[in-house]
């Protein structure tokens, strides 16, 4: 029997529990050419808020009736006559929050989880990785000697985008909010300062650790902390806009107010989305291994059990309750 959870309604504002419903049901026999993937962790992003809306985006919203959307990770313990994966493989993809995924193996990829453990491939080495990489290598063009603010210092992406920067030489400042997270972002990953956002005021603080203006601005929140980087860039300094988490549950996003620094500042801003990177996703997991190996580049996975618990989980992305990489155990001898 396969456990999933479907979308039943869209959220308007914050997301309730009754928007989606955990079904049981039989699984069929597979097909010619199919697989079965028995899902072991579900990757929490952000982004699943917005592809629960019905508007236009860089990809379909999820459709009513739908199982909901996520990032997994599994192995295939039933093939018949695939000629591309066979039982006790690994494999990463769009499985969806569901204990087993039926698949022809389209958009799923086989690691080696003899390199690195499993929950890797969906952290540091997965879709959150790829989008902290080439967000600060590609968008965001770093120098050596750059000033680099980054919001959202302790989550999944920020953690990472400030550790590559201080790898490639820059000057790094994360926002995170609460003293706890801030220690962890200066302390244990390096930055050279954190602020916490939610004391004082923002702005005189982005002032004091950053007294020359900001290069390079890596925004995964959006909201008052966009306009007070906008306010503090440099000549010719890069915006990359990577998410607007405190926008996800307003029923109307608010813009910048402050983006005519863009043009006083020559500056650029502009959006990323970690899909346009696909065909190279095996030279960053290269390069971001490599880091890991000479111990430069560290990540943490915040886990919690059960597919049942995915409604509160999945909230503690838009409480803050949460560091590093977010995710749900579904496989729970593993």
């Amino acid at each position: 029997m396969n456990k999933k959870l479907i979308l039943k309604q869209r959220p308007s504002g914050m997301p309730t529990a009754d928007c989606w419903e955990l079904l049981d049901e039989e699984i069929p026999q597979l097909t010619k050419g199919e697989i079965l993937i028995e899902t072991h962790y579900v990757s929490l992003d952000p982004a699943m808020r917005g592809w629960m809306n019905d508007v236009r985006s860089y990809i379909e919203p999820i459709a009513i009736n739908d199982v909901m959307r996520a990032g997994t990770i599994g192995k295939v313990i039933e093939t018949n006559g695939s000629s591309e994966f066979k039982v006790g493989d690994v494999l990463t993809g769009m499985g969806g929050v569901q204990k087993y995924v039926r698949s022809t193996g389209k958009g799923f990829f086989k690691v080696d989880t003899s390199l690195a453990p499993m929950i890797k491939y969906i952290s540091i080495l997965g879709m959150p990785g790829m989008t902290a990489y080439f967000g600060i290598l590609d968008v965001g063009k770093i120098k050596e000697g750059d000033i680099v603010l980054v919001s959202g210092a302790a989550g999944a992406v920020g953690s990472i985008v400030g550790q590559i920067a201080k790898i490639k030489g820059c000057h790094v400042v994360g926002l995170a909010g609460g003293a706890e997270k801030c220690n962890y972002v200066k302390n244990e990953l390096g930055f050279d300062a954190c602020i916490n956002y939610k004391e004082g005021s923002l702005y005189r603080s982005v002032k004091e650790f950053c007294p020359k203006g900001v290069d390079v601005y890596f925004d995964n929140v959006g909201g008052e902390i966009l306009d007070v980087a906008l306010a503090s860039l440099r000549r010719h300094a890069r915006v990359v806009i990577c998410g607007a988490i405190s926008q996800y549950n307003n029923s109307k996003i608010k813009g910048p107010d402050n983006y005519l620094s863009l043009l006083v500042n020559r500056a650029s801003m502009e959006g990323m989305v970690v899909f346009d990177y696909a065909d190279r996703y095996m030279e960053a997991g290269m390069q971001m291994g490599m880091w890991m190996m000479e111990g430069k580049l560290k990540t943490e996975e915040d886990v919690y059990d059960g597919i049942e618990n995915f409604f509160p989980t999945f909230m503690r992305l838009f409480s803050g309750e949460k560091r590093g990489k977010l995710v749900l155990k579904i496989k729970m001898d593993e």
